[in-house]
């Protein structure tokens, strides 16, 4: 993407006034998207995006600058602008000699997305609404996007660090809207992974629709979501999102640092059931968190975080790492370019158990089966967080039963973790999502088995 000898002399001049360590971030993305509301195209749009950010830090003190001029006039600039901003002052010349490392990448594209043409990528769009509004006359309202992108990122820094990643990512979305005696209901469902148009050799867009569709329906004959303290159920894949919040932002050693965190100077103690073993891999192939290399060079690695339920390590980027003298974990994140990377999960999932599935909900006598979460609000320094419950079922006598209307699910994410008396062995991965934080979202996957809470608190309006 740029010539070594002006990456090191951009990485000379950020070090020329004093810095004690620096770093180059070039990145160049391409994306394009489509999206198909009530049969009508709304959106068709593609969009590049290229520049650098320049990094250098002094001491505590870190100078950061972007720019989209990648000459090296423009580079210089940003460089020097970066190293006024750390330190003034200083003097003498550091000569950077770069290696270029590798790192595999977690799987191969097959049909670059920028390859398939525009019209192709809306057919896709029409099919899918025509099957959502096959599902029956209660769909009234259809929505699909489309979505790619390809991004090239370059990294090297003062410690000799030179890398580069390529990493594309393509996603299906199907939203739909049911209208029924009770109400309005609706109903989701998505698809993407870290590859390229061979994404809809796997899956059909046709299976997508009707699986946002049939859960639109479904709940137009929902029951009111029970309200109270019980035994909660969640199903493989779609209760991720509640360890990705609740407990794995409060395993992020930067708010650990910052004393943001509940999991604050537990390392080695028991913090969860013994059946609980808690992992954030970034080199799990096809998934959306997944990538060669982190923002800051590290190649991507498999984090142990919770070990049958001891905290055995956080997620760290590279500069905690190295002021620590310990190994990177390879979660130093950021949005573009335009951007300082942050200690971010990639994909994060509780490991499967041995329990059989079935015999999980029949050893529930009342309860809440939770198929999908929806979005939420935790306090990563108490562990406190409510979210949706978008698709929830009750369980009677053992059974799974009626559907619920969507309510909320409230709790504690340390408590939940010492509550767990079940985890099957069916462990799936969820949906793709963004992960937002400090005002920058990154990708990210989430996953888990079938699992019990012994008791949770499920607000809805049943009395």
């Amino acid at each position: 993407m740029l010539d070594e000898a002006v990456i090191q002399r951009t990485l000379g001049a950020a070090l020329r006034t004093g810095g004690e360590f620096a770093e180059v971030f070039v990145e160049d993305k391409r994306s394009s998207s489509a999206m198909l509301d009530d049969g009508r195209v709304e959106e068709l749009s593609s969009g590049r995006d290229r520049g650098a950010g320049i990094r250098v830090v002094v001491g505590d003190t870190t100078g950061f600058a972007h720019t989209a001029d990648l000459t090296e006039a423009g580079l210089q600039s940003a460089a020097e602008a970066a190293a006024a901003a750390a330190r003034s002052g200083g003097g003498g010349v550091r000569t950077v000699e770069l290696t270029r490392q590798t790192a595999p990448r977690p799987n191969d594209v097959g049909i670059p997305p920028e390859s398939v043409g525009k019209g192709a990528k809306v057919e896709l769009l029409r099919r899918a609404d025509e099957a959502a509004r096959a599902e029956g006359e209660a769909i009234r309202q259809v929505r699909a996007r489309y979505g790619d992108s390809r991004r090239q990122i370059l990294v090297a820094n003062s410690d000799g660090l030179l890398a580069g990643d390529d990493q594309v990512r393509t996603l299906f979305v199907v939203s739909t809207v049911a209208f029924g005696d009770t109400g309005m209901q609706t109903g989701y469902e998505t698809v993407g992974r870290t590859i390229g148009f061979e994404l809809f050799d796997r899956y059909e867009v046709e299976d997508i629709a009707r699986t946002a569709a049939r859960r639109a329906v479904t709940k137009l004959q929902a029951r009111p979501a029970p309200s109270g303290t019980m035994p909660v159920v969640i199903g493989p894949g779609g209760g991720g999102v509640l360890f990705h919040e609740a407990c794995g932002h409060g395993l992020e050693k930067d708010l650990v640092d910052k004393g943001a965190s509940v999991f604050k100077g537990r390392l080695g103690q028991q913090v969860a059931s013994p059946l609980v073993t808690l992992v954030d891999d970034g080199t799990m192939a096809e998934e959306w968190g997944a990538y060669a290399i982190d923002d800051e060079g590290t190649p991507a690695q498999r984090n142990v975080l919770i070990q049958d339920g001891i905290l055995t390590d956080y997620m760290w980027d590279f500069l905690r790492s190295r002021k620590e003298g310990r190994p990177r974990s390879g979660n130093g994140r950021r949005q573009s370019y335009q951007h300082l990377p942050m200690v971010r999960m990639t994909n994060t999932y509780l490991v499967g158990g041995e329990s059989e599935p079935d015999d999980i909900v029949a050893s529930t006598e009342r309860g809440v089966y939770i198929a999908s979460l929806g979005g939420g609000q935790v306090n990563t320094a108490t562990g406190d967080f409510v979210f949706g419950m978008t698709e929830a079922y009750l369980i009677e006598d053992g059974q799974i039963t009626d559907p619920l209307r969507e309510g909320n699910l409230i709790g504690n994410g340390p408590k939940v973790l010492t509550d767990i008396d079940a985890v099957g062995h069916d462990f799936s991965m969820g949906h793709p999502g963004t992960c937002g934080k400090d005002g920058q979202g990154v990708p990210v996957g989430d996953g888990v088995p079938t699992l019990r809470v012994q008791a949770l608190t499920i607000g809805g309006t049943a009395a």
